[in-house]
């Protein structure tokens, strides 16, 4: 999935589970966590690949063997601060990306892509990247995940919008 559709399907997952728990869009706070640890796993790997640490784009921040400890102090860290929604914020939105980077690699068959789960555990191989889904009949047009990505991101955009865009007051404020 491309970088900038990870925010978008965290703040969409934790969207679901405020209404779901609380019956309410989610607050700011929480919704900016989410939004955050939905970025942390490229906030992590894209540095270290860019820069020649790691052979490819998607291996610590993508690994259970670290999302697991990492979300977990979170969790605790939250919990001990009394905003334990915070700490569920960033584990909705870290568990939504790390799941999202997922089914593209299985509907195109590249299991041995998923080596990031495990990484460094099992191997990770070079990403093959955007991925075939099929032909649009009758327009000969190739259908790929980023076709599916694009929606994602404009349902998930609306959904923010109609949700009164939690965050953006606190985004402006830091920006002034």
């Amino acid at each position: 999935m491309q970088p900038i559709v990870h925010p978008v399907v965290g703040y969409v997952c934790y969207a679901a589970y405020a209404r779901w728990n609380r019956g309410e869009p989610p607050a700011t706070a929480p919704a900016l966590a989410a939004v955050l640890g939905a970025t942390v796993p490229d906030l992590i790997d894209q540095p270290l690949y860019l820069g020649g640490v790691t052979p490819v784009g998607r291996t610590i921040g993508h690994s259970l063997l670290f999302a697991v400890p990492i979300v977990t102090v979170c969790w605790l860290l939250a919990r001990r601060a009394d905003r334990e929604r915070l700490g569920v914020a960033v584990a909705i939105g870290y568990g939504a990306h790390l799941a999202t980077d997922v089914p593209w690699h299985v509907l195109a068959g590249d299991y041995d892509e998923l080596g990031f789960l495990l990484w460094p555990a099992t191997p990770m191989p070079p990403y093959s990247g955007v991925k075939t889904l099929g032909t649009v009949p009758g327009l000969g047009l190739e259908a790929t995940t980023l076709w599916l990505e694009a929606v994602v991101f404009v349902c998930g955009v609306g959904l923010w919008w109609i949700d009164g865009r939690p965050g953006l007051d606190r985004l402006r404020s830091a920006i002034r």
